[in-house]
């Protein structure tokens, strides 16, 4: 069954929700209105059969004179007083049986209507007195009565019956009815409820027109019309924002394409001509002259070289393209302990450079890997910058109950004024740096790992000379500084 429903369509089962809805609803108000109707009509006729033998029970005398034996219709028992008139209050318009009889205390029948009713053991009772009345269906030639018993001042029991039929027909015609007009307004709220999934479903049937158009046509520049202020024109709105946001995507990933090609394309060229001038000399030995021993050294000590930068380089991109869903979990972080691993690393890699730390205990709630990584972009751009046995301070503070700062100085010759609003773009170079080593995506690495950790950074100039790179990141509330 839930497979059947799930491959509906969305119009098909809004309708049959409708629908069942209105069922449902219809059904139990017409199953309410057939069982308050049947217990209003019993208590009716009870009330009736109830206030009719009372009355015959206070006045038996008078009915009993107007009775009729059966097999002989109008003729009194013998002895029998003339009746009286019968009471107006008995004049009703409503049916009196017509079917009453009045019994002496054993029983005997004293008055009836035309037809007699059957003395059961239960009215035996009453005229005997034990009982003060019974109520009870009885069974006179083949129709059903609802007989009534009541005790008579003096001895005896009247019985007044009434028959059910009528009554039973009555509620039938009732039922019929509620039946005829329950498949009537339950076909009317298919229908109604066909044309409101319709109705409903219209703008949603729009937007997934222009979704599909601009996956055909991939253009995500043209906006999907979003009018109103219901869930579809919010949902229009969403769907605008996500095609806005992918497009940011897009581009932001040809132009990371292009400018790594650019970048690439660089070292692969020199890489491609030593490598040739390389396989020219061993295929033609006699030109071995024209490649002296220290040429050749040098040689390979650029491939070497160009190797290395074309792996630092690859590694920066595949840091630069991960999503953020493949990243490891973050976990608490001793930070200090991370910008001091940092160091380490940085001090072989320069070893003609003084680092000096002032490091605070810190704990952050981030990725100890990544965060290593950002710390050691900075610290190798500073010694890039800093000229030979110059020194690199690298202070860890807390900033505020719920921050921390780390900060790089250098002593390199500065960033011009110009350079500064561009040193975290992708490989971005200064006109000064061109001439140097790299890719110009580490500093972009420090940005967007500083970002992902929640945190910021900034560069600043120092005086009187140098560079002070700023990375402020949220640490946990419970760390002390």
């Amino acid at each position: 069954m839930s497979g059947w429903w799930r491959r509906r369509t969305l119009h098909t089962r809004l309708s049959l929700l409708v629908t069942g809805a209105v069922t449902v609803a219809v059904l139990a108000l017409a199953g309410l209105a057939w069982t308050a109707v049947s217990q209003v009509q019993q208590h009716r006729v009870r009330s009736d059969l109830n206030a009719d033998a009372r009355a015959i029970a206070a006045r038996p005398d008078q009915w009993r004179g107007n009775s009729r034996r059966p097999g002989r219709p109008g003729v009194m028992p013998p002895g029998a007083p003339r009746p009286g008139p019968v009471p107006d209050d008995l004049h009703r318009p409503h049916d009196l049986g017509p079917r009453w009889q009045i019994l002496a205390t054993d029983a005997t029948v004293l008055g009836a209507s035309t037809v007699p009713l059957p003395v059961t053991a239960g009215a035996r009772q009453v005229a005997a007195g034990a009982h003060r009345a019974v109520q009870e269906q009885v069974t006179v030639g083949d129709d059903t009565y609802l007989m009534v018993t009541v005790p008579v001042a003096g001895g005896g029991a009247v019985q007044v019956a009434i028959d059910q039929g009528r009554e039973d027909r009555t509620l039938a015609v009732f039922g019929l009815l509620l039946a005829a007009g329950s498949i009537a307004v339950i076909a009317g709220a298919a229908v109604l409820g066909r044309a409101v999934a319709r109705a409903g479903l219209l703008p949603v049937q729009r937007l997934t027109e222009a979704v599909e158009e601009v996956a055909v046509s991939m253009d995500l520049t043209r906006p999907i019309a979003a009018n109103g202020a219901d869930e579809i024109a919010r949902l229009g709105r969403s769907v605008n924002t996500m095609l806005a946001a992918i497009d940011t995507a897009r581009q932001a990933q040809r132009t990371l394409v292009e400018d790594a090609g650019h970048e690439l394309r660089t070292p692969l060229t020199s890489i491609r001509t030593n490598i040739e001038l390389l396989l020219a000399v061993e295929r033609q030995p006699e030109l071995a002259h024209r490649l002296p021993p220290e040429e050749r050294a040098k040689l390979l000590s650029d491939l070497d070289a160009q190797v290395r930068e074309l792996a630092t380089l690859t590694t920066e991109l595949v840091e630069l393209s991960r999503e953020e869903a493949t990243r490891e979990a973050t976990e608490p972080v001793e930070f200090g302990e991370v910008v001091a691993a940092a160091v380490g690393r940085a001090r072989t890699r320069a070893p003609g450079l003084a680092f000096a730390s002032d490091l605070v205990p810190v704990v952050v709630q981030g990725r100890a890997g990544e965060l290593e990584r950002m710390v050691l972009n900075v610290l190798d751009n500073a010694a890039k910058w800093s000229p030979p046995g110059a020194g690199v301070r690298i202070e860890l503070r807390a900033d505020g109950p719920d921050r921390c700062e780390l900060t790089v100085t250098d002593s390199g010759p500065g960033i011009d004024d110009e350079d500064l609003p561009h040193v975290f773009d992708r490989f971005y170079r200064a006109a000064a740096a061109r001439a140097m080593p790299g890719s110009g995506l580490g500093l972009a690495i420090v940005a967007q790992t500083a970002g992902q950790h929640g945190g910021t950074v900034v560069v600043g100039a120092h005086e009187p000379h140098g560079t002070t790179v700023t990375i402020r990141l949220p640490r946990l509330p419970d760390a002390a500084a």
